[in-house]
């Protein structure tokens, strides 16, 4: 039988770190093109080779192509001299007759991840999953071989959380933390950036950040995520576990509330529904349709959007400076007033005593709300302290229409159990 070669890439030092170590469970977290995916290729062919049993698991297809890409390129000799079976619809190779197998399988959940077992479970794109993939499913089907985990990350960009099954979107972060910390050698943590592949030209380098923010730029090529960022959160007391919700049909009996972000380029627009027998909050629609479009236009389509509703109270605009706008949009059919509090602290304080009760919440399906509310940060001053002013507050329109109608009620006077009502003037 002619000899057969498996084409490994050598790996670059710092995937060799993570590949050598021997705690059962690793988390990795790294720049984008910093080579974990790649790295954990080699390592999982490595222990193939071994006579283990890998499974490779990511929630999108992008991601498991690339793995599969480098494991079927490494073991290209033996699959077609028939060696090893390669199933390109399971995206598996096994050698026939035994247990020994890689297999790359998209997941991003317990049910999507069930049905399987392993020597080697490889999580990539861990901040993206729900927690219960390797809660519920991903430990214990390790327990038989008594198998080991490593879990691959970048650093999440909150703004993610639109397309994020996870439940809690720092959970990765949380984990990582976990790990530093551990000192019974079970845990092992690494951390490397972009710039540490030796195998990615500057100049791709360069084509790759050049449109980031320096935000993105830490946590997407530096691969830095630190406690600092959670306490910069303005709205660090939302729980995006409980509060972030499937949408469901409005009910017509329920009042709705709407807060409005003037704007020629960039207007905003959000509503909110309230359950009366509770006082519990849902903000169940986003507008944001862009610039060009008329006062008139954006009255005609509030009043679609919310037709068949009771629409209760309209609030948006500064308190002072935009009368004349609240004005057109009244001379339409769509009366708005001027918000109660003019001190932006004080509304956000009022927005925040709502989710600290737990009486917000916020469908699902308003992803640029969502994204808006968990990178609502306040600004660093030079010294990187965290200072009163909010970063970049022009861009976040919707984070004031929601201060503008939502500082309007007081959630500390409001028992639980009890309506919180709005009773507009008359």
């Amino acid at each position: 039988m002619p000899t057969l070669t498996v084409n490994l890439k050598r790996p670059h030092p710092k995937q060799q770190e993570f590949i050598d170590c021997k705690a059962k469970r690793r988390i990795i977290r790294a720049g984008r093109r910093g080579g974990k995916t790649s790295g954990m290729a080699i390592e999982a062919v490595q222990k193939f080779l071994a006579g283990q049993r890998v499974l490779y698991a990511a929630p999108t297809s992008e991601q498991t192509d690339a793995f599969w890409y480098a494991v079927t390129s490494s073991l290209q000799e033996p699959i077609q001299a028939k060696v090893y079976t390669k199933n390109e619809t399971d995206k598996s190779i096994e050698l026939p007759g035994t247990k020994q197998r890689i297999r790359a399988k998209t997941a991003w959940n317990a049910d999507t991840l069930r049905g399987d077992y392993a020597d080697l479970l490889i999580l990539d794109e861990w901040q993206l999953m729900n927690e219960d993939a390797w809660e519920v499913v991903g430990a214990p089907m390790l327990l038989d071989n008594d198998g080991d985990a490593v879990f691959i990350y970048t650093p999440p960009s909150l703004r993610a959380a639109g397309v994020s099954k996870a439940k809690d979107p720092r959970h990765a972060t949380k984990l990582f933390k976990m790990a530093q910390d551990d000192t019974s050698g079970r845990w092992a943590a690494f951390h490397f950036t972009s710039h540490d592949n030796p195998h990615i030209s500057s100049a791709a380098l360069g084509d790759l950040v050049k449109d980031m923010s320096k935000s993105s730029y830490r946590q997407e090529i530096l691969a830095e995520d630190d406690d600092a960022d959670t306490k910069r959160l303005i709205y660090g007391v939302w729980d995006d576990r409980t509060q972030r919700i499937p949408s469901f049909n409005i009910p017509s009996n329920w009042p709705v509330y709407s807060g409005h972000d003037f704007g020629g380029a960039n207007p905003a627009a959000l509503f909110f529904a309230q359950d009366t027998s509770t006082g519990y909050f849902y903000c169940f629609l986003e507008y944001l349709p862009g610039g060009g479009r008329s006062t008139y236009e954006h009255t005609n389509e509030f009043k679609r959007l919310t037709s068949g509703m009771t629409v209760v109270k309209r609030a948006g605009g500064n308190q002072t400076t935009e009368d004349e706008i609240r004005q057109g949009y009244g001379a339409h059919g769509w009366p708005i007033s001027a918000p109660k509090i003019s001190n932006v602290g004080a509304a956000i304080d009022k927005v925040r005593g709502l989710m600290e009760l737990n009486k917000l919440f916020v469908f699902e399906s308003c992803v640029h709300m969502l994204d808006e509310l968990m990178t609502y940060s306040w600004k660093l001053d030079t010294a990187g302290l965290i200072t009163n002013d909010i970063d970049r507050k022009s861009s976040y329109h919707l984070m004031d229409a929601m201060r503008y109608i939502l500082s309007d009620f007081t959630p500390e006077t409001a028992a639980y159990g009890k309506p919180m009502v709005y009773h507009p003037k008359r």
